[in-house]
This record gives structure tokens, sequence and C-alpha cells, in this order.
């Protein structure tokens, strides 16, 4: 098909979005725009965040070894998901600016080469996982009770990667669009599968944390299943199909670029992870386990707000590829107030209720007694956490790939990596504790800083261009 008659095929499908009730991302209204795809997001990724704490719950029925085990895999997991969001966030990216400049056959063709970029590279990583699988698990600090547990859940879950892989960033393309509904009812779909599945697997199946990773896998095949009847039906904006797949340098380029940043941070991430579970190591099973579960409660806040800053991402990149910066600046205040709010809301909850939420993970005294500590710690400076998303997607959302570096680098590659690596050999455990309270507040003043230089060069700007 050559390029004028595919604009025309993907122009049609454009002029039948509203028959479709896809969300005008040129609405007027901002706030009802913003909230109308950032809820639809934040309950996808909470169900995410609750589908972790489900999982987590059942496993812990199972033993302080068996919750250590899927705590210390958390890391590889994180190192899987940063090369989904990597490819997703600068996939949606390039969607949102181009919709925005009226340039639909573009964004259809980023996010068609951006899936068939994103199975050969799942496939690859599963393959190296699998064969160095022990050796991570020794460099976690896996005990000799805990690396079995952990091996037997790890490779079982390694197996569906390139799906998760392709389902995340599935879930990029069809947010980028504004169809923010869809992306939370396939989530929604997955975690009641997943929770059906997780006792019949674990207890009745008698399989142990190998069930749960199985009930993941089933979820997985499942959304997939999903997103591959909404593009064939071609439900929405963005088209996905073989003959719009483009390997050019320019085009990968730019999606490597924005996509780069947030792939490091998730690197970052999990080495972090790496550092924090090896660091917790020598202080026995049941700090590892305590660490987990604050980890699993800041994987939870973290969601929802970054499910936020998500969804309505299309709304600020949409606005920018328009150049309508009094829209952009508009829309980027709603947004800050909006995030910071939530992180507020998680941060004193948790600090306030730490005990009863900690008790939902585990049984055991000692874990719950240094779990409470470690999570009140763990949250005292989470509410800058909605700063630092706001700043993180606004710099994505404009382009700017090294801006979104600095503030996507600060948390784990400026504090947290220097800051565990030192003050556990000072201090011991409460050195560790102290780590990730310094590393968010660092990172939150860096985000402020970016933040309120971005605002100037808007109104500056917007100033040029009245």
């Amino acid at each position: 098909m050559n390029e004028l008659a595919a604009e025309v095929v993907v122009e049609s499908v454009r002029d039948v979005m509203a028959k479709k009730k896809n969300i005008d991302l040129s609405d007027a209204n901002l706030s009802r725009l913003i909230l109308r795809l950032a809820i639809p997001s934040i309950v996808g990724l909470s169900i995410n965040a609750v589908q972790q704490a489900v999982n987590a719950i059942f496993v812990g029925a199972l033993g302080a070894q068996a919750i250590a085990a899927v705590s210390m895999t958390l890391p590889v997991v994180v190192l899987l998901t940063a090369v989904g969001q990597g490819i997703g966030v600068g996939t949606a990216s390039f969607i949102s600016r181009h919709l925005g400049a009226g340039e639909y056959l573009e964004a259809s063709r980023g996010a068609s080469t951006a899936l068939a970029l994103a199975a050969p590279i799942g496939i690859m990583l599963t393959a190296f996982l699998l064969l160095n699988l022990r050796q991570i698990f020794v460099t976690l600090g896996a005990t000799p009770t805990i690396m079995p547990v952990a091996l037997d859940y790890a490779a079982t879950l390694l197996f569906g990667y390139t799906l998760m892989l392709l389902n995340i960033v599935n879930g990029f393309i069809v947010r980028a669009e504004g169809n923010t509904r869809f992306s939370m009812w396939t989530m929604i779909t997955a975690f009641i599968l997943n929770a059906v599945l997780d006792p019949a697997f674990i207890f009745l199946l008698g399989l142990g944390v190998r069930g749960a990773a199985l009930a993941t896998l089933v979820s997985q095949i499942a959304a997939i299943g999903l997103y591959i009847a909404h593009f064939s039906r071609l439900r929405g904006i963005v088209l996905v199909k073989i003959s719009y797949i483009s390997l050019r340098i320019s085009r990968i380029r730019q999606l490597a670029l924005i996509g780069a940043p947030a792939t490091m941070t998730g690197i970052l991430s999990a080495i972090a992870s790496m550092l924090l579970y090896g660091a917790a190591a020598p202080f026995g099973d049941d700090c590892i386990a305590a660490i987990g579960i604050a980890v699993r409660l800041l994987t939870i806040g973290a969601l929802p707000v970054t499910g936020f800053c998500m969804g309505s991402q299309a709304v600020l990149g949409f606005g920018w590829g328009a150049r309508d910066l009094s829209r952009v600046l508009k829309a980027a205040k709603l947004m800050l107030s909006m995030s910071v709010a939530l992180s507020v809301a998680y941060s004193a909850a948790v600090v306030s209720f730490a005990r009863p939420l900690v008790k939902l993970f585990s049984d055991s005294e000692n874990v719950t007694e240094i779990a409470v500590s470690t999570c009140i710690i763990f949250h005292l400076f989470f509410w800058l956490f909605g700063i630092e998303s706001f700043v993180t997607v606004m710099l994505q959302s404009f382009g700017r790939a090294r801006l979104s570096v600095i503030v996507s680098l600060a948390r784990h590659g400026y504090f947290f990596i220097p800051a565990v690596l030192l003050l556990p050999v000072i201090s011991g455990f409460n050195g560790l504790l102290a780590s990730q309270a310094i590393a968010e507040l660092g990172a939150g003043m860096i985000a402020l800083f970016v933040m309120f230089h971005q605002f100037a060069e808007l109104r500056r700007a917007r100033r040029h261009t009245t």
C-alpha cells in the first residue's frame, strides 16, 4: 500500500472515532478530559498493584521463605518491566505528539514498529535470564533455604515474559490514543483471572509458589488475546499492521531517545532492589521479608500515581504536538495538583496505619515489628513521588530526553545506590532504611527545580506565540 492510500485508511478510521466513543483529546474541558483519561488508568494500574498484593497474601500463607523468595524475584521483574516501560513510554510520546499534529499515519507506524521490536527483545531476554538465573539469585543474596523456592517461581514466570512485554507496550499504545478504558478493562480481566487461579494452583493443586507464577502466566495470555482482538477489529485511532512496520533509523531513534530514560530508570531500580535485598541478607530472612513487604506497599502506592500521570500524558503530548502552549500549561498545573494529592494521601495513610497493613502480609510477630518501622521510614517522603512522576511524564510528553534522564535517574542513580552501599556499613539495618528516605527526598528536590524551570519556559514561549 502506498503512503497516500495508507493515509486514506488511517483518516477514515479517525473519522469514525466518535462513533466508537473514543475520548476526544482536544476536549476544551481539561479537568474533565484529564479525569476521564486518568481514572481508568489509575484503576487499571491499581488493579495491577492489588494483584501483586493478592499474590503476596496467598504466597505468605506458605511461610517466610516463600514470601522472601517471591520478594527476591521482584528485582528481576522490575528489570524486565523496565524494558517494556522504555519501549512503551517512547511509543506513547511519539503517538500523542503525532496525533496532536494531525499525523495519524505516522502515529500508527510508530505503534506497529514498537510492537515488532518488542517481541524479539522479549525472547532474547528470556533466554539470557533463564541461563543465568541461579547466579542472579546468588548475587541477590538468596540463602540456601530461599534459593530453590526463588528458582521455581522465577523460572516459571519467565516463560511468559514476552507476552508481558507485549502487553505493557499495547497498554501504552491504547492510552496514548486516549482509550484508557480498554486498558483498564484488560487489566481488570487479567486480575480477576489471576485472583481465581492463585488459590486453585497454589493450594488445591499443591503447586506452591510455582502455582502463583502459573496464574500470572495464564492472566497474561488472556490480556494479549484482548489486545489482539482490539487491534484486529480496528477499534482505535492508531492502527497496528505489519505493513506499517518501519525500521527507518530516524523513527526508531525517536522512540528510543524518549524511552531510554524510562528503561534506564527501571534498570537502576532493579539494581537498587538487588542492592537493597543484598544489604538486608546479612540481617536474616525476617528482615528480607520485612523489606519485601515495605517495597510491595511502596509499589501499591506508586502505581495509582503513575497510572494518573500515564493516563493523562496523552493530553500534554497532544497539546504539545498541536503547539497549544496555553492548553499545555493549564493541563500541567491540573496534573501536578492531582498527582501530589494522591501521593500525600497515600503517604499519610501508610505512616498512620502501618501495623494493620503489615499484618495483611505476615503473621510472624518478628517480621511484623521489623516491617512496621521499615514501612514508616520508606513512606516518610513518598509525598514527593507525585512531583517526580508528573515532571518525568511532562518531559517525556515534550520529547525532552536529556532533562528526562536527569529527573528519572535521580532517585536511584544519584542518591539511593550510593547510600545503600555506604549507610548499612556505618549504621547497620537503620542505615539501610535511611537510604530510601534520603533518595526520595533528594529526587523530589531535583524534580521541583526542573519543574519550576519548565513552567517558566512554557510561560515565555506562550508570550512569544501570542
